[in-house]
């Protein structure tokens, strides 16, 4: 006679669990569980085996000791024809197959309401432990942590049972899951601790993958989407999808400068990018009207483009969008119905709601090298130390100053080296990651000129300082007459000394915004 199979189900998320078990049972299956589980399987009328019942021992300490024990352990981790005189000499029976997945910690140290001892006590502790012994037997065990998995390992054990690669893929998930666990658990604990400024040693990163994108930059690169489960709202990876196309790796990117660039503003604004870079950036009093400023200065390259904005897109912006051009994304905090009316009309566009940023909330910004990453702390802007200053003879006007602080916000959105030329609370010219700032410039006066567009009394931003006069001799030429830049070059007097022959306003920041 055969020895029976026993299946150990502990689960927190008891989602179709039952009828899982119910399956197992039909399949000759011993049932064995924990308390929460245990009584929903009784509830379903099946019979199980209560974990206390294996070990001798009730649940001790609320819960916090259950499965901590040889009778457990011993029956997960026995290796099949090396000791099975061992599991007879102590009277413990071989676990074939364990159902786990662990206290909901993520959701409960995410819930404002809760507090910390809520979050230490859903650390699981048996969970992972089981886990990690089932995983690493593999060979015997089948072990699964996503009841998305129920069915594949039923069928396949009505086709003769598991196979060496399911075995190994479940087992891999199942380490993929203590790790994402655990990973959850250090930032939560480190985060209650004052911030130090300092890099995190060692960086941990466990991220679900959302989605396979349908390619990366270009069709010959695979590319997947991967969500912090503790990302705050406002942002691409957190948004809510309407309409449109699945979005591509360049749509997610562009839309996350888009709404970096347009959340640094508090009145109404919107922000086109086409290629990484804004083109397009203008505040109003409405969002129609700060889109219309935007999308003119420069339709060229908004065709195609993404658009944000910092408020809701109501029916008449949409409408004009969709009347007007062709869009990649467009995203905003929220999404009328009557804009969603309107941009039906439109069904290839990409609509996304991302809600409104999280006050404090920061995430650091990290990218890959060949052989590791890099992580730094974003920009956020200027530090609140900073403090401007005119170094040049004339001060700026009321309205240069208010422009001179818009093309600011702008030019940290800009890929260096970045010039930003505006009037009137919009971009009139941006040119975008050239070697040389001259030509960065040139390229911006130039968009200008494309669109009708007069740079007589705008303003210019760079986002490092000019090493020669000759940008703002250039700067002179087309009419500018403030610039803002952080200053720091060894030639600082001569620039200040053109700008002065110029009759140009300077301002220093003392800070400068790269963006690679």
């Amino acid at each position: 006679m055969s020895t029976p199979r026993r299946a150990l189900l502990s689960v927190s998320d008891k989602r179709d669990v039952a009828d899982f078990a119910r399956q197992l049972a039909e399949l000759s299956f011993e049932l064995i569980s924990t308390g929460g589980t245990a009584r929903a399987l009784r509830e379903a009328s099946l019979d199980v085996t209560e974990v206390s019942e294996l070990t001798g021992f009730p649940e001790l300490m609320d819960g916090r000791v259950k499965t901590l024990h040889p009778a457990i352990h011993g029956g997960l981790l026995a290796r099949r024809g090396v000791d099975e005189e061992t599991l007879d000499q102590h009277g413990i029976a071989a676990i074939d197959l364990l159902v786990v997945n662990l206290y909901p910690f993520e959701q409960i140290a995410a819930d404002p309401d809760s507090s910390v001892s809520d979050a230490i006590e859903n650390i699981d502790i048996g969970g992972p432990a089981m886990l990690r012994a089932a995983a690493k037997n593999h060979d015997r065990v089948v072990v699964i942590v996503d009841s998305r998995d129920y069915r594949k390992v039923i069928e396949s054990y009505r086709n003769g049972g598991p196979d060496a690669e399911l075995r190994r893929r479940l087992a891999v998930k199942a380490y993929a899951h203590t790790a994402r666990y655990d990973t959850a658990i250090s930032r939560y604990l480190g985060g209650l601790s004052k911030p130090d400024d300092a890099p995190p040693d060692p960086l941990l990163l466990s991220l679900p993958k959302t989605a396979e994108l349908r390619y990366g930059e270009n069709p010959h690169q695979y590319a997947a989407l991967y969500v912090d489960p503790a990302a705050p709202k406002g942002t691409v990876a957190q948004a809510r999808q309407f309409q449109g196309k699945p979005l591509s790796f360049n749509n997610l990117a562009d839309a996350d400068t888009a709404l970096e660039c347009v959340f640094a503003f508090e009145e109404p604004a919107c922000v086109i990018v086409k290629h990484a870079n804004p083109c397009g950036v203008a505040t109003a009093e409405t969002p129609m009207s700060a889109y219309d400023l935007a999308y003119h200065g420069d339709p060229t390259s908004a065709f195609g483009g993404v658009i944000a904005f910092n408020r809701a897109l109501d029916a008449d912006t949409a409408s004009a969008i969709v009347e007007r051009q062709y869009a990649e994304v467009i995203v905003a905090p929220e999404i009328q119905k009557g804009a969603l009316a309107a941009l039906a009309a439109k069904s290839r566009i990409r609509v996304l709601a991302c809600g409104t940023p999280s006050a404090g909330s920061d995430t650091p910004d990290i990218r890959t090298i060949a052989g590791g990453v890099l992580l730094q702390s974003r920009d956020r802007g200027d530090p609140d130390s900073t403090a401007t200053r005119t170094v040049t003879d004339r001060q700026p006007t009321d309205a240069e100053h208010r422009d001179l602080m818009f093309a600011w916000r702008v030019a940290r959105f800009v890929k260096s080296n970045a010039i930003v030329f505006a009037h009137g609370g919009r971009t009139v010219g941006v040119g975008a990651g050239q070697m040389s700032r001259v030509v960065s410039a040139r390229i911006a006066a130039l968009k200008a000129e494309e669109e009708g567009l007069p740079l007589a009394g705008a303003v210019m931003a760079s986002d490092a300082y000019f090493p020669f006069r000759d940008g703002i001799d250039s700067a002179a030429e087309h009419g500018i007459r403030a610039v803002i830049q952080p200053g720091g070059s060894i030639r600082d007097d001569e620039v200040i000394a053109a700008a002065n022959e110029h009759d140009i306003a300077m301002v220093f920041t003392g800070v400068r915004h790269f963006r690679h």
